[in-house]
């Protein structure tokens, strides 16, 4: 054990000769290795980030929670054109769905309508994500308040000039006072302040509770009609925990098709978007997302091992001499083949040490400018030397077999 010990710190001490000697040989050999790890390591920490990311902003919501409306959010076999033809939602089915529903926790109604701006005296805040929505959604969504509170179902229902404001919203209209009872002016109408979200962050999917303001959704009914072109109605569907799924969207299709006079034999005129389906449809994206990554940086790996299988090749072509000394005084083939290989090993996990470090100076920096949490996580910290090591592994065990089977003789006679 000590001997091998011995073995690895001569090893150390050779690859760290390589390193000062031929600095921009080794510094080029190394690139190759440094570069493939950077390349897959901040693949993997991206994704890893946008996963955690993706996790923590639908945490809050039941992965079965159904989006009901005329667009689907995958692909589908029903043709554009078809498809064009569906009717929107209505609030009458929203009402006829949440009283008729069996195992359903919560039903609630959306529009989907353009960015708007807010005003507050003198102060205006434009590109403001606005989502009308009846008050069952703070139970499916979940939602966490600095301040306030969400509006009732009286309130909803009687579409009362209340609105709740996203972080960032709050903090350009009011800066660091209390928003709570002020009234800012949207659609050239006036709403009064009743809550104030929590700070969310960067929204995976483009738009974040941060920048987003919350308003009955029978407001903007009143105001503007059903049949706007300009808004798109969705409605949410929360089942109980532990119902059978397949069993609740047929159900939820019977009654649909019932209120709707769909007849037998004609195709669904909706489509039942499960919020899982589209969790599937990410992870599906993120897994290729890591295929490619490893496939583009699987060719910097592969230079980076001819980098070291090069170094290798060279050092013992220098140090021929000194192997050969070696075995003359009974140095074994084995310990001449470990001691290249270590060194390999050795010269490999240092360039992959550097690509680490980079990955992790880009995370702090693109933390700081993106607000986006990326993270470099201990697995991939683990992983990236373990490559770093079998790229070492791999490329120096020809140079270190060659090594280990010179003729002593032959080896000092060259090296003289």
């Amino acid at each position: 054990m000590l001997v091998y010990l011995r073995l690895l710190k001569e090893s150390f001490g050779f690859a760290i000769n390589a390193l000062t000697n031929n600095k921009l040989r080794t510094l080029l050999s190394l690139l190759g290795v440094t570069i493939g790890i950077l390349s897959i390591i901040a693949v993997l920490a991206a994704v890893d980030s946008l996963d955690r990311k993706i996790t923590k902003d639908l945490s809050s919501l039941d992965k079965n929670t159904i989006y009901l409306m005329r667009f689907s959010f995958g692909p589908s076999e029903i043709p554009q054109w078809k498809r064009e033809q569906f009717p929107n939602v209505k609030f009458d089915e929203y009402t006829y769905l949440k009283g008729s529903l069996t195992n359903t926790d919560q039903v609630a109604y959306q529009l989907f309508v353009k960015r708007e701006s807010i005003k507050y005296e003198s102060k205006l805040v434009s590109d403001v994500n606005v989502v009308p929505v009846s008050s069952e959604f703070i139970d499916i969504q979940g939602l966490e308040f600095e301040q306030g509170r969400f509006y009732n179902e009286s309130e909803s229902n009687s579409g009362t000039a209340v609105i709740v404001l996203g972080y960032e919203i709050a903090e350009g209209l009011f800066g660091s006072t209390n928003a709570l009872g002020k009234n800012i002016r949207l659609y050239g109408q006036r709403f009064t302040v009743i809550g104030v979200l929590k700070k969310q962050g960067a929204g995976v999917f483009g738009d974040s509770n941060d920048t987003s303001v919350f308003l009955p959704v029978n407001f903007l009914r009143r105001l503007y009609g059903d049949n706007n072109d300009t808004m798109t109605p969705v409605i949410l569907l929360k089942p109980n925990k532990g119902v059978d799924m397949d069993a609740y969207k047929a159900e939820v299709t019977y009654k649909l098709r019932s209120i709707r006079g769909v007849k037998a034999g004609e195709i669904d005129n909706f489509f039942i978007n499960v919020l899982s389906g589209f969790t599937d449809l990410i992870d599906g994206i993120i897994g290729q997302m890591n295929v490619v990554g490893w496939i583009i940086s699987g060719f910097s790996l592969l230079v980076g091992g001819f980098g070291i299988a090069n170094i290798m090749f060279v050092s013992v072509k220098e140090r021929t001499n000194l192997i050969g000394i070696q075995k003359s005084l009974g140095a074994k083939n084995r310990f001449i083949l470990f001691q290249f290989l270590f060194e390999a090993v050795i010269l490999s996990v240092i360039g992959g040490i550097i690509g680490l470090v980079l990955v992790w100076i880009i995370s702090i920096i693109l933390t700081q400018a993106l607000d986006f949490e990326f993270v470099l996580s201990m697995g991939n910290v683990f992983l990236g030397t373990g490559l770093a090591a079998l790229i070492g592994l791999i490329s120096g065990i020809l140079p270190a077999i060659t090594a280990s089977k010179l003729d002593p003789v032959e080896a000092i006679r060259t090296g003289m």
